[in-house]
């Protein structure tokens, strides 16, 4: 079955468990799925910083690598529940580093 794409429209501030920290632009299901993490101590917080951020070009590009490159989890799945995974998105050199920093500087985040 094909994923669904979808939109993003937040910037969370994820700790990881060594204490780092770095940026993402999700969405509130993203966010769900980055709580669930939390209580599996997979990432040790997150918090949302921006909601409802601009649908600019750079969001936009950054939204379908994003779409193209992963399969983003779901609550809606039994397993995810049962056998929750961390991802970081990896953000390449480029267009879509750009695109993230980008939407990151508009919102004056970073």
């Amino acid at each position: 079955m094909k994923q669904q794409y979808e939109e993003l429209d937040l910037i969370e501030e994820i700790t990881r468990n060594d204490g780092s920290k770095y940026f993402e632009i999700a969405n509130i299901d993203q966010n769900g799925i980055a709580e669930l993490a939390v209580d599996h101590h997979l990432i040790k917080n997150v918090r949302i910083l921006q909601l409802n951020i601009p649908r600019t070009r750079a969001l936009i590009t950054y939204e379908k690598y994003i779409n193209q490159s992963y399969e983003l989890a779901t609550l809606t799945a039994e397993s995810d529940w049962q056998n929750p995974t961390w991802v970081e998105w990896a953000k390449p050199k480029g267009k879509i580093l750009d695109a993230y920093n980008t939407v990151l500087k508009a919102n004056q985040i970073g």
